[in-house]
């Protein structure tokens, strides 16, 4: 499969990309560092340097790469806990504005399989917990596949030592899954431990 990964060097897509590729997939993965470009280049994927809010660049990127899965791994949390509510904004617009870019980009490129990052925990009532159902509603409204993860823990998370309450999953449990999951049928599939 050809696979456009956006959210490609994040804490997922750092563990999801290389699995991909070494599973035989043509995959892009959209970075906005030329670091990311460059860790990319080093693990087998074509770079796409890009910013998910430049909506005309976001569209041109993927209808060059024409996948045939476009995977929304796309946060913009903090790199530690204690700065979470300080992000909570910015992490609703990118599941909102972001969301909605690579959405309109799937659909000028003819509409690839789209699976998408959300939570497998109810956030309290406000920007976040509307911009993860109005993420929800936009992928399975394209027949998309939503994956509910659990809270990350491992090397890399916010949890690198051990784990948090539940729902919690594994961080390279996670990447398997989700690299397992490319031909799961449309809707919502919770990637937890169990």
């Amino acid at each position: 499969m050809r696979i456009f990964v956006a959210g490609a060097t994040g804490v997922i897509g750092q563990r999801l990309v290389p699995r991909l590729v070494a599973a035989g997939h043509v995959v892009a993965g959209m970075t906005r560092s030329a670091g990311g470009a460059a860790w990319l280049r080093e693990v087998g994927a074509l770079p796409v340097v890009c910013d998910v809010y430049d909506r005309d660049a976001v569209i041109a990127a993927v209808v060059d790469f024409a996948p045939s899965v476009l995977m929304h791994q796309l946060t913009d949390l903090p790199d530690d806990a204690a700065s979470l509510p300080a992000k909570r904004d910015d992490n609703a617009r990118i599941r909102r504005e972001g969301t909605r870019h690579l959405l309109d980009a799937a659909e000028a490129a003819g509409h690839p399989k789209v699976i998408a990052q959300s939570v497998a925990w109810e956030l309290p009532a406000g920007p976040g917990a509307e911009a993860v159902d109005e993420l929800e509603r936009a992928v399975l409204g394209v027949s998309g596949l939503v994956l509910r993860y659990g809270q990350f823990y491992g090397p890399g998370t916010f949890y690198p030592d051990a784990p948090p309450g539940h729902p919690r999953v594994q961080i390279d449990e996670a990447a398997r899954i989700t690299a397992d999951a490319l031909d799961e049928p449309s809707g919502v599939m919770t990637v937890i431990d169990s």
